[in-house]
């Protein structure tokens, strides 16, 4: 499984994935950053990658449909500062080792994970 970490995010949630195994590149690695949504949808669609966002436009499934992706992982937290950002993560990574995100789009809370089936 391969990722792509959006801008939104701080670099270390690459490093976390990787950590767990997977392959994970950033939007600013690619020098995607500052590209609308509509540009990152097509690259992670286009590379097969699941998305790791902190936008919640991406849990729009009208606009990017689940089934269109290789996954959609959008982190909904209360606050953004980085240690609460990779603490959701690390709930959303130890998931991903027994589920694929493939199809679908996952909220990930900090008490909880939604799931949305294409």
């Amino acid at each position: 499984m391969t990722f792509k970490i959006d801008e939104n995010l701080p670099a270390e949630a690459a490093t976390l994935l990787r950590a767990g195994g997977f392959a994970a590149d950033t939007v600013r690695d690619e020098r995607l950053a500052g590209a609308c949504d509509e540009a990152v949808a097509d690259v992670v669609r286009r590379e097969n990658r699941v998305l790791v966002t902190l936008d919640l436009d991406f849990s729009n499934i009208r606009a990017y449909p689940p089934e269109a992706y290789s996954g959609i992982i959008v982190l909904r937290v209360r606050r953004q500062d980085k240690r609460t950002v990779l603490a959701v993560l690390r709930r959303a990574i130890g998931v991903l080792s027994r589920q694929s995100p493939a199809g679908q789009l996952w909220i990930v809370e900090i008490d909880r994970i939604r799931y949305r089936p294409g």
